[in-house]
């Protein structure tokens, strides 16, 4: 027979002040809460209270894998390096992959995703169309050797994670395995509390054609994303929006002096224009070791990510590089550039005739530059580079977009045949040729989404957990812990637990004030108070931690008002 919990017992030592190293609000809170403990950099213990409510969060993930037919497995979270050999990836991965050898002098690595090893699984054993479809997933710790771990559970290096691969016969399957584990996400998100948005995203290391993140929306949250009110959503990353340029006046090719107007800011200023209506310029060596300068409009940035799939592993230039390729910093513009040296210029100003840039000579800008007249970007160098921002036109209705910061918990990946082509996993088909299978993967931040529940859920005083993933849902705090009021909590408290509730009693020999101070801090839904007054008056004060909504409650209908109250919640 289950009973309450004791916080006499409980291990969760807090902490009365704020930890250097925390810089948002959840990692703070779950270390004063005596929840999660650094071990190193990006590498966290996850205390009593916490494992708690990661189980409870794993639970609500078991629940709709196996709702859509997803098995759950485990494989070895220690990948051979030939199964990346055959995908490609041993070196394309970077220096996040840990890469070891054992005694034998055979390579490895820590597994930071684990395509490989599913397709490995299957490709010997899936030999028909017949067996298809198939979704397996697993629950497992990854590993990725962040070069900048931070925000605690945010970015680690070692991390949970849930993370399943689907094999389709056809493109049209794969479609549907995706469709269902995308909405299966969105119910999770919603199961654990979290106010999410699918956004368009980047398929980063992992590849693929589409990739859809859910972001539980922070204003703390590392992801920049817009979104707008016909539903439209995107990591800033994979943003394609219609950005608004301001054309710059015509007229005959000036050159302006413009003495120390080396930024945007100053340049705008000084000629007393928007920075929209300017150009800037981004010097870069591409990944195939040419120099280039790239131009986007003046008021937006170029974004990595976007440039990395225009140019390769692209480089900004050095000072040094700079000027080595005859370039003036602060001051480039495409109108004379260096010979050898390309120019770029990003697809939202191909229509822009107009252009204030930089003249190639310090202290120097030229207004009224003509695109055609005066310079001239080849077709193969418009690229779509720059990062979308709020106040952009939605690509899909045309309306401003909205602008938010938000925490990747999920994202959904349609990989079609790219591990599947390269490491030779086939099937048969209806009319007996080998073909490969269409794939989907699907990764799940366990530990992360801990981290953002508590980002959404918090107060001045510390967590406010949803009853579906906190670690217990009732928290009884006799202000006597000894006497008639210790044995009546102690009565609550078993009857709360008959009822169906997780329960802990405060036991501890503290004063009231630590008690009620921790029992905010630790964010359980429902506390229970019970002093010689309302023993005396046959009644408890049940306060609901989220709104501070406080109710007195007759002794003996305690446990069946927290059930009526906090069942309905349960995900």
């Amino acid at each position: 027979m289950k009973n309450y919990a004791k916080m006499s017992s409980t291990y969760a030592p807090t902490l009365k002040e704020d930890p250097a190293e925390a810089e948002l609000a959840s990692h703070r809170l779950l270390l004063r809460a005596g929840m999660i403990r650094k071990t190193a950099a990006g590498l966290y213990s996850y205390l009593p209270l916490a494992w708690r409510s990661l189980r409870k969060i794993e639970e609500v993930i078991r629940e709709e894998m196996e709702a859509i037919g997803a098995q759950e497995m485990l494989v070895p979270m220690v990948t051979p390096a030939e199964l990346w050999y055959d995908s490609g990836r041993w070196q394309q991965y970077g220096p996040e992959l840990m890469r070891m050898e054992d005694r034998h002098g055979r390579e490895f690595c820590l597994g930071p995703t684990h395509e490989e090893t599913f397709t490995d699984l299957v490709r010997n054993e899936l030999r028909s169309y017949k067996q298809l479809p198939v979704t397996l997933y697993q629950i497992q710790d990854k590993f990725r050797d962040e070069m900048r771990p931070r925000f605690g559970l945010m970015r680690g290096r070692e991390f949970i994670m849930k993370d399943a691969y689907s094999f389709d016969a056809t493109p049209e399957g794969m479609q549907r395995s995706y469709e269902e584990q995308k909405d299966a996400y969105a119910r999770i998100c919603e199961r654990c509390g979290l106010k999410a948005l699918p956004v368009v995203a980047d398929s980063g290391q992992i590849g693929g054609d589409t990739s859809v993140e859910y972001m539980a929306l922070a204003d703390a949250g590392e992801a920049e994303l817009v979104w707008c009110d016909c539903g439209f959503a995107a990591d800033t990353e994979a943003a394609t929006a219609g950005i608004c340029v301001v054309e710059g006046e015509s007229g005959e090719l000036e050159k302006v002096l413009t003495p120390e107007c080396s930024s945007i800011a100053d340049l705008a200023t000084f000629l007393g224009v928007p920075e929209a209506q300017t150009r800037k310029a981004l010097a870069i060596v591409t990944g195939e070791g040419k120099p280039a300068v790239v131009f986007v409009p003046g008021d937006h940035e170029m974004n990595d990510v976007k440039a990395e799939h225009a140019f390769g592993e692209f480089h900004l230039m050095s000072d040094e590089e700079i000027e080595l390729y005859g370039l003036v910093k602060g001051f480039i513009g495409p109108v004379g550039l260096p010979q050898g040296v390309a120019a770029y210029a990003d697809e939202s100003l191909r229509d822009s005739q107009w252009w204030i840039v930089g003249a190639n000579q310090k202290d120097n800008h030229y207004v009224h530059a003509n695109l055609g007249r005066d310079f001239a970007i080849a077709q193969a160098c418009w690229v779509d580079v720059a990062t979308a921002q709020e106040g952009d036109a939605c690509p899909r209705c045309g309306k401003p977009l909205h602008g938010a910061r938000g925490i990747e918990v999920s994202q959904v990946f349609q990989l079609g045949t790219k591990y599947s082509q390269a490491m030779g996993a086939t099937f048969m088909d209806e009319d007996g040729k080998e073909k490969p299978f269409q794939m989907g993967c699907y990764g799940i931040g366990v530990s992360r989404t801990l981290q953002a529940v508590v980002e959404q859920h918090f107060d001045e005083h510390g967590i406010c957990w949803p009853v579906c993933v906190a670690p217990y849902e009732v928290e009884v705090i006799p202000l006597d812990n000894k006497g008639e009021v210790a044995e009546v909590a102690a009565r609550i408290a078993t009857e709360a637990v008959e009822a169906g509730l997780e329960v802990v009693l405060d036991d501890r020999k503290e004063r009231a004030g630590v008690k009620f101070a921790d029992a905010d801090l630790m964010g359980y839904p429902y506390q229970v108070v019970l002093g010689r007054r309302g023993v005396k008056s046959g009644t408890a004060e049940v306060k609901n931690r989220a709104t501070g909504e406080r109710v007195d409650v007759p002794l003996d209908e305690v446990a069946s008002w927290l059930a009526n109250a906090i069942v309905p919640q349960r995900a």
